[in-house]
């Protein structure tokens, strides 16, 4: 920790970047280097010729790409690298990924306790040796069945549970949650509520427009962000900047002032998120912090700590970002709460119903723009429905980017949870229909 608080102070002078191009910012391995020298990984460290601490591994990174190049096969030592740039390197002060502020929520004084009721499952476990699945865990009637972590000669020596995992878009399904308890504590009067008490987004396609629209990424903003259609005057198409680290009031100015709203359809992105989370931030102000207290520690019943991103700016400017991280069994203590409140019509679980009702079709899936994982026939409310062969279930999706997934049977107690570094079409394609609908479907 020592070297790495030697370094801070030049790294924040660096201008920062979450998923900034290699090619500007350079893929400088040092900070790495002091995470593993920090975390006891000295097998994949050793000294040159002056002293320095270098790394022996044999890591390739994409010249053009923060992260892991979505077609790419990495090899086990890139795996660990981005491992630790996906997961560490925003908290160790690393000049070349931005620098998140936390927002932490304690452990819960009265964590769940699950059940266990082992069994072996020889794919589950051939899947991992092969592919970028960090952690996998299938709950069912109560108890956990299957409890498989990635193998020690893969990524299992750096994962363990309490290894806070950060939940790339499933935090879109988190945001909602949030903001279903925000409307249950009083702070928002429902998901027709018109957006129209919100000074940022004045004189934009967003104002007055009823939440629903948003929760089901329908909000009529295509022609100004489109993740899956090349459009001249979107955010996207814009390279030098990156919207999820810069507040709401910045990417507002620059790209949705006097904006129409459009036809609204299916528009998967990830500042509609921001927008609803920085919402549920205005609307409950001082208690928001509170709300997530209440929300995990005494729902959830978290074990660990949870930890939600701010940026670096004044929160009158919309400084949350959704970007969670927590560990693999709190992620099946969240799943295990959303079920609940659902089965026990909860206020939060009358939310949960009511966007599932109002779920629209994506029809996007026409052309597989989506990759496997997230491909289902409806979105509603920040969660993914309807998937393919599971006909007549009440199943609520989150996904991520990476492969990760959550599928929660709210009817008959199933849930997979499964965290994963990489996916593709290829080699690290998992088997999306054995390991996440065949247990929801045929249950074990």
């Amino acid at each position: 920790m020592k070297k790495i608080l030697i370094f801070l102070t030049l790294s924040l002078l660096a201008t920062n970047n979450l998923s900034a191009k290699t090619k500007k910012f350079g893929n400088s391995f040092t900070f790495f280097n002091f995470w593993l020298d920090d975390n006891g990984y000295n097998q994949y460290l050793e000294k040159d010729t002056n002293g320095k601490l270098k790394n022996n591994l044999n890591i390739k990174t994409h010249p053009n790409k923060w992260g892991i190049h979505y077609p790419s096969n990495p090899n086990r030592d890139s795996l660990i690298y981005y491992f630790y740039k996906y997961q560490f390197s925003h908290l160790t002060g690393d000049p070349n990924t931005y620098q998140w502020k936390q927002i932490e929520v304690k452990p819960s004084k009265n964590p769940y306790q699950f059940k266990f009721n082992i069994m072996e499952d020889k794919f589950v476990k051939k899947q991992m040796k092969s592919k970028g699945i960090l952690s996998y865990l299938y709950y069912q009637d109560g108890k956990v069945l299957i409890d498989e972590i990635s193998p020690k000669d893969r990524l299992g020596d750096f994962v363990n549970n309490e290894t806070k995992l950060i939940s790339a878009s499933m935090n879109k399904s988190v945001t909602s949650y949030i903001l279903g308890h925000a409307i249950c504590e009083g702070y928002i009067e429902g998901i027709d509520s018109e957006i129209d008490d919100w000074p940022l987004i004045k004189d934009t396609l967003f104002e007055n427009q009823k939440l629903i629209n948003l929760l089901n990424m329908a909000a009529g903003d295509q022609k100004y962000v489109n993740e899956f259609k090349f459009n001249p005057t979107s955010i996207l198409a814009d390279t030098s900047y990156e919207y999820e680290v810069n507040n709401i009031y910045t990417t507002i100015g620059l790209f949705f002032k006097n904006t129409k709203k459009a036809k609204s359809v299916y528009n998967y992105n990830g500042f509609i998120t921001q927008l609803l989370l920085n919402y549920t931030k205005y609307k409950t102000g001082k208690n928001y912090k509170n709300l997530l207290d209440k929300i995990f520690q005494e729902n959830v019943k978290n074990k660990y700590s949870v930890n939600f991103n701010e940026l670096n700016s004044s929160e009158e400017y919309g400084n949350g970002h959704p970007m969670v991280r927590m560990t693999r069994f709190d992620y099946l203590r969240l799943a295990k709460a959303i079920m609940e409140d659902y089965q026990k019509d909860t206020c939060v679980g009358k939310y949960l119903k009511e966007i599932h009702k109002r779920r629209i079709p994506k029809k996007y899936n026409e052309n597989k723009n989506e990759p496997e994982f997230n491909r289902t026939k409806s979105y509603g409310g920040q969660f993914h429905m309807d998937y393919p062969g599971l006909k007549n279930k009440i199943v609520f999706g989150m996904g991520g980017y990476g492969g990760q997934a959550i599928l929660i049977d709210v009817e008959n107690s199933r849930i997979v949870v499964l965290n994963s570094l990489h996916y593709n079409n290829g080699k690290y394609k998992y088997s999306v229909k054995k390991l996440l609908l065949d247990p929801i479907k045929k249950g074990k």
